[in-house]
């Protein structure tokens, strides 16, 4: 969250910010609250100041003689006693709202971030792997059917099973999925990550702390049984990224500069309500409800902290390297930068078997593997994570950064599209096969079940 203070003395940032970002807070309300707040604790320390001075006089009083004065001073004491209470419930109900109301605002972009209305004016920044592309088939399929066809994918099961947004991952389709996973850990151990495993359900303070709430609590997965009574206290929440926990590891806690930067890599199934907007975007497993992602946390002190973001975006991108596959940096511009923020860039794989609006000269769609976002002490406010320059000094917020290393399904639809062959098999890159115990092609899986006869064999 942004201080009050910076809120205070730079209200013309925090309104440019807001319509930037395309985000309806109630900025006014805020400084009205927070003056009238600050007036309220001034008046309260001058009733504090003169409810001491009438004390100690009252045994002096008494102590003269002087009984009807100091009875006088007994009953100004009380009045004083009970204003300060009023005006301290009055402070604590606006602090309150004041507390609520900041956790509306977005964090101010950084000044280096492109100006624009939407994605349509984010920027490219570069592209790598396109100087020397593999030979495609004529007419690449789409991974959707290609999965069908292999039988790798099953999207109908998933969805008898779980419902729309899931799908089961079989036979080479599922130890592609784990070969990634360990693939991409392995990449990032080699850069110096320390490998947590998280839990998956976290509370509402957790997901306050990095931001997904108050404002994304409609696309948050609920866990409890609607029909127990205590359901309202069960406050637990699936985890819709692995950023959640892991930030949140060290929420109210003090680090020190010895500690830093501290750098974290967390596996996690990740369940998100969202679908997508509708046609090709929600076919196949482009979005899904729920999905596999490494991802990448990083606490760092602030003077490091753009250092550091520059190289996190290198972290994830050495997974696309390995794996030979073409992609892109885009910066989001204002408007498309979330609410939590101060810059963001996106990686994007090139997936060749849909051919979209936005894709390259060469066809296919640019699909999001990660999002690697510097959040300054945004974070770091909401989730009170501090550090002390030196043990003698005074703690100060520490800066949060984070990228996907990458999300799992994208890359395997990159994989299925762009290793496709021309009989429909899949060749598997040369870094992951290790991973799948020396597998070079996917050829597929035997059906099973009536559903993989022909009309002419069913009875």
């Amino acid at each position: 969250m942004l201080s009050r203070q910076y809120v205070r003395e730079h209200p013309d940032e925090v309104r440019a910010a807001l319509e930037k970002k395309g985000v309806d807070a109630d900025l006014d309300r805020i400084l009205e609250v927070d003056e009238e707040w600050r007036d309220l604790k001034a008046r309260g320390d001058e009733l504090r100041h003169e409810r001491n001075e009438v004390s100690s006089k009252i045994g002096e009083l008494k102590q003269e003689g002087k009984d009807e004065e100091a009875q006088e001073a007994i009953e100004r004491s009380q009045e004083l006693k009970d204003e300060l209470e009023e005006i301290e419930a009055r402070a604590d109900e606006l602090e309150a709202e004041l507390e609520r109301k900041l956790l509306t605002l977005p964090m101010v972009p950084h000044e280096e971030v492109p100006v624009g209305a939407d994605e349509s004016e984010n920027v490219e920044r570069r592209r790598e792997g396109f100087d020397n592309l593999r030979d495609l088939p004529d007419e690449v399929t789409p991974h959707y059917d290609l999965g069908e066809q292999l039988d790798i994918l099953d999207f109908e099961r998933g969805a008898k099973v779980s419902g729309g947004g899931f799908y089961f991952a079989k036979g080479a389709g599922a130890r592609l999925e784990h070969a990634l996973v360990q693939f991409m850990l392995d990449v990032h151990r080699d850069q110096g990550y320390e490998d947590v495993f998280p839990p998956i359900p976290v509370n509402s303070k957790s997901m306050e702390g990095t931001g997904q709430f108050p404002k994304f609590v409609e696309d948050a997965y609920r866990i409890g049984d609607v029909n127990d009574a205590d359901y309202d206290d069960d406050d637990l929440w699936l985890l819709p990224t692995a950023e959640v926990p892991v930030t949140n590891m060290y929420r109210d806690e003090i680090l020190l500069s010895d500690d830093l930067p501290l750098k974290h890599q967390a596996y996690s199934p990740n369940f998100r309500r969202e679908a997508g907007e509708h046609g090709t975007e929600t076919r196949g497993i482009v979005r899904v409800h729920q999905f596999n992602k490494v991802e990448m946390v990083n606490f760092v002190e602030p003077e490091h902290s753009y250092e550091r973001f520059e190289g996190l975006v290198d972290e994830a991108e050495e997974v696309l390297r390995r794996l030979d596959l073409p992609y892109r940096i885009l910066e989001m511009c204002t408007g498309d930068l979330g609410f939590t923020q101060a810059k963001k860039y996106d990686i994007e794989v090139w997936a060749p078997g849909d051919d979209m609006d936005d894709g390259p000269e060469e066809g296919g769609r640019w699909l999001e593997v990660s999002s690697v976002s510097n959040f300054e002490d945004f974070q770091a406010r909401r989730a009170g994570i501090q550090y002390r320059p030196e043990r003698h000094e005074s703690a100060e917020y520490l800066h949060t950064l984070n990228g996907s290393g990458l999300a799992v399904p994208r890359v395997l639809v990159a994989i299925l599209e762009y290793y496709q062959n021309d009989d429909g098999t899949v060749d598997v890159p040369e870094a992951l096969q290790p991973y799948m115990n020396g597998q070079e092609v996917v050829e597929g899986t035997e059906k099973v079940g009536e559903s993989a006869l022909g009309e002419g064999d069913r009875e």
